[in-house]
């Protein structure tokens, strides 16, 4: 008996990396997985994205444990597109019962240089994308009268980070977006949530533009050259944790045993959050 047994789970940006890694997890428990992608390259994004090839692996390896998935191409920034997710997942399983709004981006610049389209595709994507995920299924989640809703914020959505302000800001928003709709819906047996990871082992950080950012002495920065910077952000000496970290987090929140959890922001920061004051 899994956790999670007969649930339908949606998972934004689950074509690879710490979306893959839920939809995983959570097939692991029982459930049923959707997941939707841009599987697209967008120009202010310094390093590769998802493509179609990620999220047919992601599929295989959620049918490889014996449950369905279904993929969907997908862009956050578009509602009606988001509509069309939730659709397709009452059409194949006939209900939704856990949201992961984990897509997102990440780009480094200073405030002054960045372009006007570097800013608003963060926002768009990093914050009006998980609004857009959490209205596509809402309605049915307050219907039924059970829904499970995670997003992904940051502990860049607790502090400030220089070269990041895009980035920052939108997280800051996400926080505040799950504790105001947790409010809304407590007495329809829907809850809501936010994790706020450290750095993470996957391409968003492992890039070489991200090297470049923590190591702006060398030309060439390599993994080995940024790790101690990374290591830094952590009072728990590791640079980076791994995708699993994040998902079992997740998936406590998505379990029975989170019942009365809502409008929580739950860091896995290797000790990070102990220097903030929220």
């Amino acid at each position: 008996m899994g956790r999670l047994d007969g649930k339908v789970a949606v998972i934004t940006g689950g074509a690879r990396g710490q979306g893959r890694s839920h939809a995983l997890t959570l097939a692991r428990e029982g459930a049923n997985i959707v997941i939707c992608d841009l599987a697209a390259q967008m120009e202010t994004v310094p390093y590769p994205m998802g493509t179609d090839a990620d999220m047919a692996e992601t599929v295989r390896m959620v049918e490889d444990l014996d449950r369905r998935c279904v993929a969907v191409k997908a862009d956050v920034r578009d509602p009606e597109q988001m509509k069309g997710v939730a659709e397709k997942a009452l059409a194949e399983f006939g209900k939704i019962d856990i949201l992961l709004a984990n897509a997102g981006i990440f780009s480094g610049v200073t405030a002054v240089e960045m372009s006007v389209q570097t800013w608003q595709e963060m926002i768009d994507v990093n914050l009006s994308g998980v609004f857009y995920s959490i209205r596509a299924v809402l309605p049915h989640m307050v219907k039924q009268g059970y829904g499970r809703i995670v997003a992904t914020s940051s502990m860049a959505g607790r502090g400030g980070y220089p070269n990041f302000s895009h980035y920052v800001a939108a997280k800051w928003g996400v926080i505040g977006l799950v504790k105001s709709i947790a409010l809304e819906v407590a007495a329809h047996g829907v809850t809501v949530n936010a994790v706020c990871p450290t750095t993470v082992d996957t391409t968003m950080i492992q890039n070489d533009a991200m090297y470049r950012i923590f190591r702006p002495d060398l030309e060439n920065p390599t993994q080995e050259d940024a790790r101690a910077a990374f290591t830094s952000l952590n009072p728990i000496p590791v640079p980076w944790v791994e995708t699993q970290d994040i998902s079992n987090a997740i998936l406590f929140l998505v379990s029975d045993r989170a019942r009365y959890i809502t409008g929580e922001a739950i860091s896995v920061s290797a000790g990070s959050a102990a220097q903030n004051v929220c």
